[in-house]
């Protein structure tokens, strides 16, 4: 395995500095490198998107045309929208589905995409976008140079399977620390095996071309540097990675002092320190606990009504705190639900409140994240996943606010880390017990208790 960026430790190098190295030894095993694929690690917030569009506009420009493959609608015009930013002469193909609304009709002003239903209508253009589940029904003659898998990591071995005879070489761009592929059916019998289909792309890659080029990502420039500490240590152990900004590029202040209660003094810990833990009384509670579900909307109906603005290296003027740029993270739709029936109750509007799954990728200056143990009589698998947790404490630019009731160290320590040992399996670092706990360890020194 060879990884060619700098160490996110190496003090040697300012944060810009370290990530162009990686960005140039990227590009150049892409563009230059024999090898049939390389693989890029990133933590959250460290530009794997600009990357994707980078080097597809520079495989365009050399002459050599590709497909791209990502894992969600959502994804695909996202891309497509900043390649056309960049490029906006560059011709790109959306290749979608024959649903009634496939694709994101701000697709339709541009005038340098052409999208379709078949792969043929696209054909000669420099760059070709799609989901993998679209791609897999694609049949062609000759197949193309290159291909860019955007978010490799969530994409399944079996569905790197399907397309794979549709490209001769491959830049693997992904999140190691995020969650891992989705499946709707069991996989335990296939564990352990070369071609387990419900296994990250990444890692049935890997398995099978170990010489493969491997670089990361070395800085995140969402994460502030309060949180990429904590993040890189408790995710990310064996590709540590750092800050964009220093501590005092960024600033949250608001305009209505604190009344004293919970929910404003961990407000004002967070926007001070850039965590908070607003913990209420343990207790075990239904999932849709009523208590902690009000205690999140009246922390961000606080934000919103303290006038909030935030300072950062984008703006030296205060932009102000509003509603789109706060998230609200949970481990269940059905909390999600609660949430915004809550939030609806006092009157605030356009907050994103989803899951961890749903909120991947996506960034805000500040998320409020009801914890996964929060009122949990035990510690199940679920809510241990080391993704889940790593998403959901990376989403923000500025402050993260985490609700919880007490116990949740003696709830891991009645729960420790029981995962069956199955042979032949790669051992997945870090733990997820552990990762929980220190975390949890690091949230209890900007503890707030609640009061109503």
């Amino acid at each position: 395995m060879t990884t060619q960026a700098v160490p996110a430790g190496n003090a040697a190098s300012d944060p810009a500095t370290a990530a162009a190295r990686a960005t140039a030894a990227i590009l150049s095993d892409t563009l230059h490198g024999r090898e049939r694929g390389v693989v890029v690690d990133s933590p959250p917030g460290a530009g794997k998107s600009t990357l994707v569009v980078r080097a597809a506009l520079e495989l365009a420009e050399a002459g050599r045309p590709l497909m791209i493959v990502a894992q969600t609608n959502a994804q695909v015009d996202d891309l497509v929208l900043r390649l056309a930013e960049k490029s906006p002469q560059l011709p790109v193909g959306r290749l979608h589905s024959s649903d009634a609304d496939p694709y994101d009709k701000a697709l339709d002003d541009l005038p340098n995409v052409r999208k379709s239903a078949k792969a043929a209508d696209l054909a000669g253009l420099a760059v070709v976008v799609s989901t993998a589940a679209k791609w897999a029904h694609v049949k062609v003659d000759e197949p193309w140079r290159h291909a860019i898998v955007d978010e490799a990591y969530q994409m399944r071995s079996d569905s790197l399977l399907a397309v794979a005879g549709l490209f001769e070489r491959a830049l693997f761009v992904g999140d190691p620390g995020q969650l891992d592929p989705f499946a709707i059916v069991g996989s335990e019998q296939w564990a352990g095996l070369s071609y387990d289909p419900s296994a990250s792309a990444v890692s049935t890659l890997l398995a099978h071309n170990p010489g493969l080029p491997q670089h990361r990502l070395p800085v995140s420039w969402r994460l502030p540097a309060s949180a990429a500490p904590l993040v890189s240590d408790a995710f990310y152990p064996y590709t540590p990675f750092r800050s964009g900004t220093a501590h005092d590029d960024r600033r949250l202040t608001f305009a209505v002092p604190s009344d004293g209660s919970g929910p404003d003094r961990v407000i004002d810990e967070a926007a001070g320190s850039g965590w908070g833990l607003l913990e209420l009384p343990a207790r075990h509670t239904p999932r849709t606990d009523p208590e902690a579900v009000g205690a999140v909307a009246a922390v961000v109906g606080r934000l919103l009504d303290r006038g909030g603005a935030a300072v950062s290296e984008r703006s030296s003027d205060p932009v102000p705190l509003t509603a789109d740029r706060i998230a609200v993270g949970t481990a269940h739709r059905d909390q999600a639900a609660a949430v915004r029936a809550a939030l609806a109750g006092l009157g605030v509007a356009d907050v994103t409140v989803d899951t961890a799954n749903r909120l991947q990728g996506r960034e805000f200056d500040v998320t409020v994240v009801l914890h996964p143990l929060s009122g949990r009589p035990d510690a199940t698998a679920f809510h241990l996943e080391t993704g889940r947790l790593c998403v959901l404490a990376s989403r923000h630019r500025h402050a993260c606010i985490v609700v919880c009731r007490a116990g949740v160290s003696e709830l891991l320590d009645d729960y420790p880390s029981t995962e069956p040992v199955q042979l032949g399996t790669v051992v997945k670092f870090p733990d997820g017990w552990e990762a929980m706990m220190s975390t949890w360890d690091h949230w209890s020194g900007h503890r707030v208790p609640w009061r109503p």
